[in-house]
């Protein structure tokens, strides 16, 4: 599983970005798993670096799922209109 930070903001994104796909590189399940519960403080550059590893994972053929993602994000993923595209688990 990956896992994001506490804050995720335009001057942590790159860095995340990095690591997250270092990661879901590294990962031999068909089904790539972010965990978002621990962040607190972002804007839209977490929907960027989501967006991101979400396509990654699917170039690399496998499935993406966000796991505690906050109400708050989902909101903003909808005004952006993505919110569909970013699959929730339980």
């Amino acid at each position: 599983m990956l896992v994001l930070p506490a804050e995720l903001t335009l001057q942590q994104a790159t860095a995340c970005l990095a690591m997250l796909l270092q990661g879901l590189r590294a990962q031999t399940q068909s089904e790539v798993v972010v965990d978002a519960s621990a962040l607190v403080q972002f804007d839209s550059s977490a929907i960027a670096v989501l967006l991101a590893c979400r396509r990654e994972s699917l170039v690399a053929g496998k499935s993406f799922v966000v796991h505690g993602l906050s109400a708050k994000l989902l909101q903003l993923a909808g005004l952006y209109g993505v919110a569909d595209l970013m699959v929730t688990a339980s």
